[in-house]
C-alpha cells in the first residue's frame, strides 16, 4: 500500500551550492529508485536553529513530499543517519486533511510567486471619471 509522505531535513551549512544539489539529487534519487514518486519539493534555504546542533547555529532546510511504500520509510532514515551532511531530518505521514492542506499551501505558494510577476507587468490605466464642475442648484 502506497502512503504519501513529507520529509524535511537540514543540512550543515557548510556545505556549497553544488554539495546542497548533490545531496537533495541523492534523495530524490533514492526514493524514485525504490518504486516512490516525489510529489513535490521545496528549498527552504539556509535558516537559523532554534537551539545549536553539533554546534551549529544555522543549517540548509529542504522539503521533500513523496508517495512510498511504508517499509520504505526505515530505508530513507538509516541513509539520513548515515550521511554525515544532514544534522536532522523529520519523515511524517500525511493523511487526508493534511494532503489537501499541503496542497492548499502549494497553490497559495504559487500565487505568491505569480503576483510579483504581475506587478511587473504595465499596468492599464484607469479610465477618468469626468465630474462636473461647478453645479448649481
Amino acid at each position: 500500500m502506497i502512503k504519501q509522505y513529507e520529509t524535511v531535513f537540514i543540512a550543515t551549512p557548510v556545505l556549497s551550492d553544488t554539495q546542497m544539489k548533490e545531496a537533495v539529487a541523492k534523495y530524490t534519487k533514492l526514493i524514485t529508485d525504490n518504486g516512490g514518486e516525489i510529489v513535490y519539493q521545496e528549498d527552504w534555504g539556509l535558516k537559523q536553529l532554534a537551539y545549536p546542533i553539533q554546534h551549529k547555529t544555522s543549517g540548509f532546510y529542504y522539503l521533500i513530499e513523496f508517495k512510498a511504500d511504508p517499509q520504505f520509510v526505515a530505508t530513507l532514515e538509516t541513509q539520513y543517519h548515515r550521511d554525515e551532511r544532514i544534522i536532522r531530518f523529520l519523515t511524517v505521514a500525511l493523511d487526508k486533511d493534511s494532503i489537501a492542506y499541503a496542497e492548499h499551501r502549494r497553490e497559495v505558494r504559487a500565487g505568491k510567486a505569480a503576483a510579483p510577476k504581475a506587478e511587473q507587468a504595465p499596468a492599464e490605466p484607469e479610465e477618468a471619471i469626468d465630474e462636473p464642475e461647478n453645479v448649481e442648484e
